[in-house]
């Protein structure tokens, strides 16, 4: 398996895994999550040499290539660089995590969701395909969400998850309609290729939009104003879920997508002024609103919006210069913010409070993270000799530059931001370690064990080294980015520590000494722990109307539901068919088929026959309203006339499946009559109740028979057009050679249009599982029950006296010897059904017809004590059986559910065809036949209840027999 697949498959197999180790194993758990991102860590370093070399690595798994949907993987320097901090991070977080997470915690639930969300964004980064990296995208906003809602005993843990998830979805949603319009454009969903396309693109007149929605995807994302009110609210989630949170993934996800697709929307106003503007106001509200933030968390989530903000401003400025500047200090940010919000979760774990007015004077008591707390926070805020000074130093260079000499206004607003993160890093410096010694905490501070500052120590020794001597560590891997994002609009750039007296440094002076001097006037004259308000924005409160507007919608769609909806069936049935109706109209009126020019002639044998058939539907509709058992049996009638149709048209397997289908569903129609409410009569329901109880039902009437005449008219025009333009000549061309099979209609069931049979048996499947949920908590009145009975025998019959003396055992006998006949039938039609009529389908309902006949004849008790059939374990078998036979494919290098006809020789048997497609079948089969059961033993299950209840009322045996389970012997 190719390096790249591995990178992104380890952490979701590692979640799984993960997911089920005991709750009191947090060593296992921790070594578990460890080893999976050492493991991708080391996975990307053993792919330097070929990465540094020039070389874009792609894995490609075929998937649907002639719609360019295929699984495609691929690594460039940006990609090895982003795998390379996203793994190591997530291993100092797992390390850091072991220690934080308290053993009352559900640690296997925190550990999967880690690496489930770590595997998102490696396949976000990794994605060489646009619909597969919005897959992904949408998977971290997924994780995230589980993340952030770890604590759901908590409100605000509940709310932010529903926000974060809210907000980044939403943006999501927006980025596959740009992504789909810019694989349009390009002609292709290949990255390569639209990373190519860069002129075609801006060119086109639909970039507007591609650089709107994927804008709003990536402004989403990262917290960009105005999005950016949902980030604050996720620090409800564990410290170590904030710390890789906000320095390399999620958050980072936006800032990446906008590098990556740098060389192909950047260069235009319309880039400059979206992106440059969100991340203007970005830059400068963040910082400010960190300044007057009280909880430890909050001030850094706000420290990364403004972080942040500078990324996506520097992108947005659009110059080469500057993009080298954006992933530069995507690296440096994701250092230090990492390490600063491990130092606030030790800081919360040892004194068990992050209010920055109860908290001071720690650096007595905890000197070791006071010094990495520092230097962290001078990186933050732009101090020389670290790396955040030197990214800082590149982004004012880019705004002088941008500006020239008659602008200010930039140059200027990027000193005010760096003099506001001087300002709030002081803040967290001074109010936490200094000052008097804090008292009344909840817990006695100390320092945390070691290995739970290891994490810590390490990138703060990466700020350090990185700051003092850049070109020697960074410099190669940053190149190599640059390089790869960038390709021959690469600029010339240095990494050295000084530039001489220049624009820049005075800035960088002016940020430093104004933002200690703000500092020093708020504590003299404004004392930020005194406000519980923010001066200036506490107004312009983006959770607050984030609500309204949710309410509103939440109304709205009440009101609109209200309207529309209605809890019987039969109105939802009849909007279902209407639109359907119009749908299938609205394409017919562009060029509608003379029927004058079809031929009439039918067969009179064949005539009659749909004609008996016609009776039956009329008079079902009819008899409805009366004896539902007689509308039953006339429903049937016009089944037997549709299976007949089959086979008059020679399709014999249409024929079979109608058949054994008609029987299956008519039974479990007949379980379910008794749970229907009662029908009024028109006496009962008076005049006016009377009159529009006819008006529905001729309504009903007339658009029941547009339906199907409609339905008949489609069939008739397809039948008798111009076989020339069939595709059926393909078929069957291509059954015998590539399918492995003579019997067309099954070889196209599981083979050409194999993912179309997959979907469909899931869905019965959860049909199935959904009908059984619902009836365990159905408790259908006993007045209705008897009232309906009633209704549908109106004559009061009483069950004679050898029904009671148990004379029906003798047809019993023949039903329950009629089980292994049909479970021979069942077998000869699934082992025939590749060449001749049959198939998993139709074996699958004589198999459960068979088990219907044992249920009439002992009941469910009888059935489940004899045949003990799990129908749960039938559905999931047969699901996996089928999706592992697609998988296989995979395996050597085939597109999913390609099917391989091997024809081994046995002795003394001859040449055996063995298709792969024998066990897809298999995996029907099990689940049509478990789906069927569950719903029998559903419905069956609530006869007996009801029976049991009956008896309880005092009813008589013979009465409880008729009333109760139908258990006919």
């Amino acid at each position: 398996m190719s390096s790249l697949v591995l990178i992104v498959l380890l952490p979701f197999l590692g979640s799984c895994l993960a997911a089920l180790l005991p709750a009191n194993a947090r060593n296992w758990e921790a070594w578990l999550a460890g080893s999976v991102t050492l493991g991708c860590a080391l996975l990307a370093l053993l792919q330097y040499g070929a990465v540094a070399g020039g070389d874009v690595l792609r894995t490609t798994i075929p998937w649907l290539p002639q719609y360019g949907l295929n699984l495609i993987f691929r690594m460039d320097g940006f990609a090895w660089l982003f795998t390379l901090l996203v793994s190591v991070i997530g291993f100092l977080v797992v390390l850091y995590a072991r220690y934080y997470m308290s053993p009352e915690d559900p640690v296997p639930r925190f550990f999967s969701f880690l690496l489930a969300f770590m595997g998102a964004m490696l396949g976000v980064v990794l994605s060489g395909n646009l619909i597969q990296l919005v897959l992904f995208w949408e998977l971290t906003s997924l994780t995230s969400f589980m993340l952030i809602g770890y604590w759901h005993h908590r409100a605000d843990a509940r709310r932010g998850a529903r926000m974060a998830f809210t907000v980044t979805a939403t943006g999501g949603l927006a980025l596959f309609a740009g992504m789909v319009i810019l694989g349009q454009i390009v002609g292709s969903y290949d990255l390569d290729d639209v990373l190519a396309a860069g002129d075609l693109v801006r060119a086109h007149d639909g970039y507007l939009w591609v650089l709107g929605l994927v804008a709003l995807g990536a402004l989403t994302k990262s917290a960009q104003f105005p999005f950016h009110f949902w980030l604050p609210r996720a620090m409800a989630a564990p410290t170590p879920v904030s710390a890789f949170l906000h320095s390399a993934t999620m958050v980072k996800a936006g800032v990446f997508l906008l590098i990556r697709f740098w060389p192909v929307l950047a260069g235009t106003e319309a880039w400059s002024l979206i992106i440059g503007g969100a991340g203007l106001a970005t830059l400068v509200i963040g910082a400010f609103l960190a300044i007057f933030q009280h909880d430890l968390k909050g001030l850094l989530a706000y420290s990364t919006i403004s972080h942040l903000g500078l990324i996506t401003l520097l992108l947005g400025i659009g110059t080469p210069l500057a993009a080298v500047a954006a992933i530069f200090h995507t690296l440096n940010h994701a250092t230090f913010k990492a390490s600063l919000f491990m130092a606030a979760g030790i800081i919360d774990h040892e004194t068990g409070t992050r209010d920055l007015r109860r908290l001071g004077g720690l650096r007595h008591l905890m000197p070791i993270t006071t010094t990495l707390a520092m230097v962290a926070a001078a990186a933050m805020a732009g101090v020389p000799l670290l790396n955040g000074f030197l990214s800082k130093e590149m982004f004012f260079a880019e705004t002088i530059d941008i500006s020239g000499s008659m602008n200010w206004g930039l140059p200027l607003a990027a000193t005010l931001a760096g003099l506001f993160s001087v300002t709030y890093s002081l803040r967290f410096i001074h109010e936490v370690f200094f000052g008097p010694p804090a008292k009344d905490l909840p817990r006695v501070p100390h320092e945390p064990p070691y290995w739970m500052r290891f994490p810590i120590e390490a990138l703060v020794l990466a700020c350090l080294v990185v700051g003092v001597v850049p070109g020697l560590t960074i410099g190669p891997f940053l190149h190599l980015a640059v390089v790869s994002v960038l390709g021959v609009a690469t600029p010339e750039y240095s990494l050295s520590v000084w530039h001489g007296f220049n624009l820049p440094l005075l800035m960088s002076v002016a940020a430093l000494g104004g933002g200690v001097l703000l500092y020093l006037i708020l504590e003299k004259f404004l004392p930020v722990r005194s406000l519980d308000k923010v001066p200036l924005l506490h107004r312009f409160d983006g959770q607050r109307e984030f609500e309204r507007v949710l309410m509103a919608a939440t109304g709205f769609a009440g009101r609109l539901q209200y309207r529309l909806t209605s809890q019987r069936l039969q109105p939802q049935l009849m909007w279902l068919v209407v639109v359907t109706l119009i749908a299938g109209l609205l394409p017919s009126l562009r060029g509608v088929t003379d029927l004058r020019e079809l031929p009439m002639a039918l067969d009179p044998a064949f005539a009659m026959m749909w004609l008996i058939g016609g009776i039956c539907a009329v008079a079902a509709a009819y008899q409805a309203k009366y004896h539902r058992l007689a509308a039953l049996a006339l429903v049937g009638g016009t089944g037997l006339v549709v299976c007949l149709t089959f086979a008059w048209f020679s399709a014999p397997d249409l024929a079979l499946t109608q058949l054994a289908v008609e029987v299956v569903t008519t039974v479990l129609i007949l379980l379910g009559l008794r749970w229907l409410p009662r029908r009024l009569e028109p006496k009962e329901l008076g005049i006016q109740a009377s009159l529009r109880d006819r008006v529905r039902r001729s309504r009903d009437f007339l658009i029941a028979t547009l339906g199907g005449g409609g339905m008949a008219l489609l069939a008739y025009l397809v039948l008798t057009r111009d076989q020339s333009e069939s595709i059926a000549d393909f078929f069957l061309e291509k059954a015998l050679p590539e399918g492995g099979g003579t019997n067309v209609v099954n070889v196209i069931l599981v083979d050409f249009r194999g993912f179309d049979t997959f979907g469909e048996i899931a869905v019965l499947g959860i049909v199935a599982l959904t009908v059984y949920a619902l009836l365990r908590r159905f408790r259908p009145a006993q007045e209705s029950i008897h009232l309906s009975q009633q209704q549908d025998d109106p004559e009061g019959y009483t069950p004679s006296k050898d029904a009671e003396d148990g004379s029906l055992l003798v047809p019993g006998i023949f039903m329950r010897a009629l089980m292994p006949v049909l479970m021979v039938v069942a077998i000869y039609l699934f082992m025939r059904g590749h060449n001749m009529p049959g198939g998993g389908f139709v074996a699958g309902l004589v198999m459960s017809v068979a088990i219907i006949m044992q249920y009439m004849v002992g009941g469910t008790e009888w059935v489940e004590e004899k045949l003990p059939i799990r129908p749960h374990v039938w559905i999931g078998s047969g699901l996996l059986l089928a999706l592992f036979t697609g998988l296989g494919s995979w395996v050597f290098g085939y597109p999913f559910l390609t099917t391989h006809s091997p024809h081994p020789v046995l002795p003394l048997v001859g040449e055996v065809p063995l298709p792969s497609a024998f066990l897809f079948d298999l995996g029907v089969f099990s689940l049509v036949v478990g789906a069927t059961v569950l719903v029998l033993i559903a419905l069956g299950h609530q006869s007996v209840r009801s029976h049991r209840s009956s008896a309880k009322a005092g009813d008589t045996p013979t009465e409880n027999r008729r009333r109760g389970a139908i258990r006919w012997n």
